[in-house]
Protein backbone atom coordinates (compact mmCIF):
# COMPACT_ATOMS: atom_id res chain seq x y z
CA UNK A 1 0.00 0.00 0.00
CA UNK A 2 1.29 3.46 -0.93
CA UNK A 3 1.56 5.67 2.15
CA UNK A 4 -0.14 9.05 2.42
CA UNK A 5 1.79 11.98 1.00
CA UNK A 6 2.78 14.94 3.14
CA UNK A 7 0.04 16.95 1.40
CA UNK A 8 -2.59 14.35 2.31
CA UNK A 9 -1.45 14.28 5.94
CA UNK A 10 -1.52 18.08 6.04
CA UNK A 11 -5.06 18.16 4.65
CA UNK A 12 -6.30 15.70 7.28
CA UNK A 13 -4.91 17.71 10.15
CA UNK A 14 -6.18 20.99 8.68
CA UNK A 15 -9.69 19.68 9.33
CA UNK A 16 -9.07 18.44 12.87
CA UNK A 17 -7.88 21.46 14.85
CA UNK A 18 -10.71 21.53 17.37
CA UNK A 19 -10.30 17.88 18.32
CA UNK A 20 -6.55 18.19 18.79
CA UNK A 21 -6.95 21.32 20.90
CA UNK A 22 -8.35 19.13 23.68
CA UNK A 23 -6.49 16.25 25.28
CA UNK A 24 -9.73 14.42 25.95
CA UNK A 25 -10.45 14.08 22.24
CA UNK A 26 -7.24 14.71 20.29
CA UNK A 27 -5.22 12.12 22.15
CA UNK A 28 -7.88 9.55 22.98
CA UNK A 29 -6.25 6.93 20.73
CA UNK A 30 -2.85 7.62 22.33
CA UNK A 31 -2.18 5.55 25.43
CA UNK A 32 -1.22 7.53 28.56
CA UNK A 33 -1.39 10.89 26.76
CA UNK A 34 -2.06 12.92 29.92
CA UNK A 35 0.57 11.04 31.90
CA UNK A 36 3.22 11.60 29.23
CA UNK A 37 2.32 15.26 28.87
CA UNK A 38 3.19 15.81 32.52
CA UNK A 39 6.08 13.32 32.52
CA UNK A 40 7.88 14.91 29.59
CA UNK A 41 7.34 18.56 30.48
CA UNK A 42 8.28 18.08 34.14
CA UNK A 43 11.34 16.04 33.12
CA UNK A 44 12.43 18.85 30.79
CA UNK A 45 12.20 21.37 33.61
CA UNK A 46 14.16 19.16 35.98
CA UNK A 47 16.89 18.35 33.45
CA UNK A 48 17.04 21.91 32.09
CA UNK A 49 16.16 24.28 34.95
CA UNK A 50 17.35 27.21 32.84
CA UNK A 51 15.66 26.14 29.61
CA UNK A 52 15.22 29.11 27.33
CA UNK A 53 14.73 28.03 23.72
CA UNK A 54 12.46 25.19 22.66
CA UNK A 55 11.55 23.77 19.25
CA UNK A 56 8.29 21.83 19.05
CA UNK A 57 8.13 19.89 15.77
CA UNK A 58 4.79 18.56 14.60
CA UNK A 59 3.37 20.70 17.38
CA UNK A 60 -0.26 20.21 16.38
CA UNK A 61 -2.48 22.43 18.50
CA UNK A 62 0.39 22.95 20.96
CA UNK A 63 -0.48 20.82 23.98
CA UNK A 64 3.10 20.07 25.02
CA UNK A 65 4.33 23.63 24.49
CA UNK A 66 1.35 25.00 26.43
CA UNK A 67 2.07 22.66 29.34
CA UNK A 68 5.79 23.46 29.33
CA UNK A 69 5.17 27.21 29.10
CA UNK A 70 2.89 26.98 32.12
CA UNK A 71 5.90 25.67 34.05
CA UNK A 72 8.42 28.11 32.50
CA UNK A 73 6.52 31.36 31.84
CA UNK A 74 9.37 33.16 30.02
CA UNK A 75 10.02 30.38 27.55
CA UNK A 76 10.94 31.18 23.93
CA UNK A 77 9.23 28.63 21.69
CA UNK A 78 9.43 27.87 17.98
CA UNK A 79 6.40 25.93 16.74
CA UNK A 80 6.63 23.85 13.55
CA UNK A 81 3.78 22.01 11.85
CA UNK A 82 2.53 21.03 8.40
CA UNK A 83 -0.93 22.39 9.09
CA UNK A 84 -1.39 26.16 9.13
CA UNK A 85 -4.69 25.99 11.09
CA UNK A 86 -2.95 23.81 13.71
CA UNK A 87 0.00 26.18 13.82
CA UNK A 88 -2.23 29.23 14.27
CA UNK A 89 -4.12 27.57 17.11
CA UNK A 90 -0.88 26.47 18.78
CA UNK A 91 0.53 30.00 18.60
CA UNK A 92 -2.66 31.44 20.06
CA UNK A 93 -2.64 28.99 22.95
CA UNK A 94 1.09 29.23 23.71
CA UNK A 95 1.19 33.03 23.48
CA UNK A 96 -1.51 33.15 26.15
CA UNK A 97 0.72 31.40 28.72
CA UNK A 98 4.23 32.71 28.04
CA UNK A 99 5.84 36.13 28.12
CA UNK A 100 8.62 34.81 25.89
CA UNK A 101 8.82 34.95 22.11
CA UNK A 102 6.68 32.55 20.10
CA UNK A 103 7.72 31.92 16.50
CA UNK A 104 6.11 29.67 13.90
CA UNK A 105 7.57 27.68 11.01
CA UNK A 106 5.01 26.23 8.62
CA UNK A 107 6.13 23.06 6.90
CA UNK A 108 7.86 19.70 7.20
CA UNK A 109 10.59 19.84 9.83
CA UNK A 110 12.84 17.76 7.58
CA UNK A 111 13.02 20.52 4.97
CA UNK A 112 12.16 23.59 7.06
CA UNK A 113 14.79 26.30 7.44
CA UNK A 114 15.34 27.14 11.10
CA UNK A 115 18.31 29.37 10.33
CA UNK A 116 21.34 29.34 12.63
CA UNK A 117 19.20 28.86 15.74
CA UNK A 118 20.25 26.25 18.31
CA UNK A 119 17.76 24.95 20.86
CA UNK A 120 18.00 23.78 24.45
CA UNK A 121 15.16 21.33 23.90
CA UNK A 122 13.34 19.76 20.98
CA UNK A 123 9.90 18.23 21.55
CA UNK A 124 8.77 15.61 19.02
CA UNK A 125 5.44 14.06 19.94
CA UNK A 126 3.40 11.92 17.54
CA UNK A 127 5.40 13.11 14.54
CA UNK A 128 8.32 10.77 13.84
CA UNK A 129 6.04 7.87 12.92
CA UNK A 130 5.48 9.72 9.62
CA UNK A 131 9.10 9.09 8.60
CA UNK A 132 9.56 6.42 5.95
CA UNK A 133 12.71 4.44 5.04
CA UNK A 134 16.01 4.10 6.91
CA UNK A 135 17.59 7.00 5.04
CA UNK A 136 14.68 9.25 5.98
CA UNK A 137 14.98 8.28 9.65
CA UNK A 138 18.74 8.78 9.67
CA UNK A 139 18.58 12.16 7.92
CA UNK A 140 15.82 13.38 10.23
CA UNK A 141 17.62 12.37 13.42
CA UNK A 142 20.83 13.98 12.16
CA UNK A 143 19.05 17.26 11.49
CA UNK A 144 17.42 17.26 14.91
CA UNK A 145 20.77 16.51 16.57
CA UNK A 146 22.41 19.47 14.86
CA UNK A 147 19.55 21.81 15.81
CA UNK A 148 20.40 21.31 19.49
CA UNK A 149 23.04 23.21 21.40
CA UNK A 150 25.84 21.22 23.02
CA UNK A 151 23.86 20.62 26.22
CA UNK A 152 20.55 20.13 24.44
CA UNK A 153 18.14 17.22 24.43
CA UNK A 154 15.27 15.79 22.38
CA UNK A 155 12.09 14.43 23.96
CA UNK A 156 10.02 11.97 21.96
CA UNK A 157 6.60 10.42 22.55
CA UNK A 158 5.26 8.26 19.75
CA UNK A 159 3.77 5.10 18.36
CA UNK A 160 6.33 2.28 18.20
CA UNK A 161 6.49 -1.25 16.83
CA UNK A 162 7.91 -4.42 18.36
CA UNK A 163 10.87 -6.06 16.64
CA UNK A 164 9.31 -9.53 17.07
CA UNK A 165 6.29 -10.03 14.81
CA UNK A 166 4.53 -12.32 17.28
CA UNK A 167 4.81 -9.69 19.99
CA UNK A 168 3.73 -7.03 17.50
CA UNK A 169 0.53 -8.91 16.71
CA UNK A 170 -0.21 -9.51 20.39
CA UNK A 171 0.61 -6.02 21.68
CA UNK A 172 -0.70 -4.00 18.74
CA UNK A 173 -3.51 -5.97 17.16
CA UNK A 174 -4.84 -7.71 20.28
CA UNK A 175 -4.14 -5.50 23.31
CA UNK A 176 -4.14 -2.07 21.67
CA UNK A 177 -7.03 -3.24 19.51
CA UNK A 178 -9.01 -4.08 22.64
CA UNK A 179 -8.29 -0.60 23.99
CA UNK A 180 -9.54 1.06 20.81
CA UNK A 181 -12.66 -1.10 20.80
CA UNK A 182 -13.35 -0.06 24.40
CA UNK A 183 -13.34 3.60 23.34
CA UNK A 184 -16.26 2.99 20.97
CA UNK A 185 -16.59 -0.26 19.01
CA UNK A 186 -14.83 -2.63 16.61
CA UNK A 187 -15.58 -0.39 13.63
CA UNK A 188 -13.77 2.47 15.35
CA UNK A 189 -10.80 0.18 16.03
CA UNK A 190 -10.67 -0.77 12.38
CA UNK A 191 -10.84 2.88 11.29
CA UNK A 192 -7.88 3.79 13.52
CA UNK A 193 -5.86 0.80 12.31
CA UNK A 194 -6.68 1.77 8.71
CA UNK A 195 -5.39 5.32 8.96
CA UNK A 196 -2.29 4.17 10.85
CA UNK A 197 -1.61 1.73 8.00
CA UNK A 198 -2.23 4.47 5.44
CA UNK A 199 -0.25 7.27 7.07
CA UNK A 200 2.35 5.91 9.45
CA UNK A 201 5.65 4.01 9.36
CA UNK A 202 6.60 3.56 13.03
CA UNK A 203 9.86 1.89 14.02
CA UNK A 204 10.70 -0.01 17.17
CA UNK A 205 11.84 1.73 20.32
CA UNK A 206 15.18 -0.08 20.11
CA UNK A 207 15.67 1.03 16.50
CA UNK A 208 15.20 4.65 17.50
CA UNK A 209 17.39 4.47 20.61
CA UNK A 210 20.18 2.82 18.62
CA UNK A 211 19.81 5.39 15.85
CA UNK A 212 20.07 8.23 18.38
CA UNK A 213 23.35 6.82 19.66
CA UNK A 214 24.59 6.31 16.10
CA UNK A 215 23.68 9.94 15.33
CA UNK A 216 25.82 11.19 18.21
CA UNK A 217 23.60 11.45 21.27
CA UNK A 218 25.79 10.62 24.25
CA UNK A 219 22.98 9.47 26.53
CA UNK A 220 19.56 8.00 25.76
CA UNK A 221 16.91 6.97 28.24
CA UNK A 222 13.43 5.47 28.27
CA UNK A 223 10.83 7.43 30.19
CA UNK A 224 7.75 5.25 29.75
CA UNK A 225 6.33 2.50 27.55
CA UNK A 226 2.81 1.15 27.47
CA UNK A 227 2.11 -1.40 24.73
CA UNK A 228 2.73 0.39 21.41
CA UNK A 229 3.46 3.90 22.74
CA UNK A 230 6.74 5.04 24.26
CA UNK A 231 8.37 8.21 25.51
CA UNK A 232 12.15 8.59 25.55
CA UNK A 233 14.94 11.16 25.52
CA UNK A 234 18.35 11.76 23.98
CA UNK A 235 21.01 14.10 25.37
CA UNK A 236 23.75 15.57 23.18
CA UNK A 237 26.25 15.47 26.04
Amino acid sequence: MAKSTIQQIEARFDKDVERFSKLETGQQTTLDARFNLELITESIVRCHPNVGKVLDIGCGAGNFSVKLAQKVPQLNITLCDLSLPMLNRAKERVTAVTSGEVQTVKGDFRTADFGPEKYDVIIATAVLHHLRDDKDWETAFSKLYHLLNDQGSIWIFDLVHQTDQGLQRYIYEDLYGQYLTSLKDADYRDQVFAYIEQEDSPRSLMYQLNLMEKTGFKRVDILHKNLCFASFVGFRS
